[in-house]
């Protein structure tokens, strides 16, 4: 009896249904690689970046583990540094180096710096310790604060702000001392140099020319010359991240800033199948359906002639909401509008009116904790 109770509820779809449902095999299940034609992926935990920003995000990590550690630091204008002469505590001391290049030390006075690693310095205060006071000097020299050789990464990062860089790096090195692309970040990464003077000290400077024609042969649109010249570079993240193409990877000098471009993103909440922010590609638009469409399409409790587009001014912050027929769009009896980024659709249920007078102040209120799906 006990049983014919359990085929009949099994049968009738009793409960919440999670028993008549059968787990997925593993060979049923898509592969983040399988292409996608209908919907975008899906991230796997509510609140979590999508499978593709998180396989990007290890590739940065990934990369900037694997950069050189052994490039020697150059010294830079403003760097602090320690100087030890060995049994010879009165010439040791903490010195900063000044906005020429130079730094003041006992008995030598004013020694010029930039340009030097700290090996090179250590042998270069040998040699002037042996020439005047010392017979065998032990020189070391150790950088405690960098402060000469930044690099800026703002934008859709996980952790904006300026890093202090030994030496040229790889763009992907700069994302990963950066965290990371952030959940709405864009398709292209910009990199901006201004000018300075050749030489000045700067590690990893490149010969004139070769940078330009580096990144030339990189198919980089608005190529900025060598580091002696401003200019500005644009990388689509895609190429970089899936290309497998290393001349994406473009080297990032000192001074240099690098900015990653927010998406726009439109968010389809209320009664949907997948309700949530979808990421826009540069310059694309994308219409009421379309965006429908993304979201698998309506519930049937949906109410149609309900719906709104709130949207938000960027310059004064003032919110409208913009009355949506869809009945009378998926009828084609009126035009389907296009949103804009930021855009909320919301799709009220039938059977809860109450939701819609609190306007747009409520609806918005429930986009804190929205997934964002990438395509």
């Amino acid at each position: 009896m006990k049983h014919g109770v359990v085929v009949f509820f099994l049968i009738c779809g009793g409960g919440t249904g999670t028993l008549a449902q059968e787990a997925p095999s593993p060979e049923s299940r898509v592969s983040p690689s399988t292409p996608q034609t209908a919907a975008p992926r899906a991230a796997p935990v509510p609140g979590a970046p999508d499978a593709t920003l998180q396989d990007w995000n290890q590739q940065i990590a990934a990369a900037g583990q694997a950069g050189s550690l052994a490039e020697d630091y150059r010294i830079g204008p403003e760097d602090l540094i320690d100087v030890a002469v060995f049994q010879v505590p009165e010439m040791s001391g903490t010195v900063r180096v000044s906005a020429g290049g130079e730094i003041s030390l006992p008995l030598l006075g004013v020694v010029q710096v930039a340009g030097l690693t700290p090996g090179g310095l250590e042998l270069l205060l040998q040699d002037a310790l042996r020439l005047t006071y010392l017979n065998d000097p032990h020189v070391g020299v150790f950088i405690r604060e960098m402060h000469s050789h930044p690099v800026s990464v703002f934008g859709a990062v996980n952790k904006p702000g300026v890093f202090q860089v030994s030496g040229t790096k790889t763009l992907l090195e700069i994302l990963a001392l950066s965290e990371g692309l952030a959940q709405d970040a864009g398709d292209s990464v910009l990199i901006m140099r201004s000018a300075r003077a050749p030489g000045g000290g700067q590690a990893g400077s490149a010969p004139a020319g070769a940078a330009g024609a580096e990144w030339q042969e990189a198919g980089v649109s608005s190529l900025p010359g060598p580091p002696t010249e401003a200019g500005t570079a644009k990388v689509n993240l895609k190429d970089l991240l899936e290309s497998g193409n290393p001349r994406y990877n473009v080297p990032v000098y000192p001074l240099d800033t690098v900015t990653v471009t927010r998406a726009g993103i439109v968010y389809v909440i209320g009664d949907v199948h997948r309700p949530g922010g979808f990421v826009l590609k540069t310059n694309e638009n994308i219409s009421v359906l379309q965006a429908l469409a993304l979201a698998e399409g309506l519930l049937s409790t949906s109410k149609k002639n309900a719906a709104r587009i709130i949207r938000t001014d960027k310059a004064s912050g003032q919110r409208t909401e913009i009355a949506v027929d869809l009945g009378q769009i998926l009828g084609g009896k009126a035009t389907d509008p296009i949103l804009q980024p930021n855009d909320v659709l919301f799709v009220p249920n039938s059977t809860a009116r109450s939701i819609l007078k609190g306007g747009a102040q409520t609806v918005l209120s429930t986009l804190s904790g929205i997934l964002i799906w990438r395509r």
